[in-house]
């Protein structure tokens, strides 16, 4: 495969989640379709974790995980092909914050701020949810930069101890 990836490239983070069909499958599907798209590259993939569902509670638990990825694409194309993958594996939107084959959320991009109709970064209730922030703490080095690290940080002793969350496997890339 060539990679299409000019001088600017940034880190990216993503949250992935599944609680329909073959969970463990279908992230290992998603981060493959992920460093399989020309501007993308898997840079790093958290432990996958088995969580409560949040929100809307009558539906099956799931499986979540962090990855980083080094793209050339801009913050709103790297979430339509977020959104392309989830299509593509199947995800319908019917309930809000329902069950779902595939959930892929962008969650920080170098920093960026962004509130547009389409997009928010950082993503605005990751600092609240354990689903995120343990898998992301995984990956997410001591040395990032762009204020990330500290985020985590800030917000694990915040929300205090961890609870709906539970190991399930190792990192299923590369």
């Amino acid at each position: 495969m060539t990679r299409n990836f000019t001088s600017e490239r940034s880190e990216a983070y993503i949250a992935l989640g599944a609680n329909l069909g073959r969970r463990e499958e279908t992230l290992r599907e998603a981060l493959r379709l992920l460093n399989e798209h020309t501007e993308i590259e898997v840079l790093r993939a958290s432990d996958v974790y088995e969580t409560d569902p949040v929100g809307y509670a009558d539906q099956p638990a799931f499986l979540n995980m962090a990855a980083a990825v080094a793209t050339s694409l801009k913050p709103q194309a790297l979430l339509g092909v977020l959104q392309e993958i989830e299509n593509r594996l199947g995800r319908v939107r019917d309930i809000r914050f329902g069950p779902r084959t595939a959930d892929l959320d962008l969650l920080w991009m170098d920093g960026l701020a962004i509130s547009t109709e389409e997009l928010t970064l950082p993503h605005p209730r990751m600092h609240e949810r354990f689903f995120v922030l343990v898998p992301l703490d995984d990956i997410v080095p001591q040395s990032e930069p762009s204020g990330l690290r500290a985020l985590i940080d800030d917000s694990l002793i915040e929300l205090g101890a961890a609870s709906g969350i539970r190991a399930f496997s190792g990192p299923l890339f590369p």
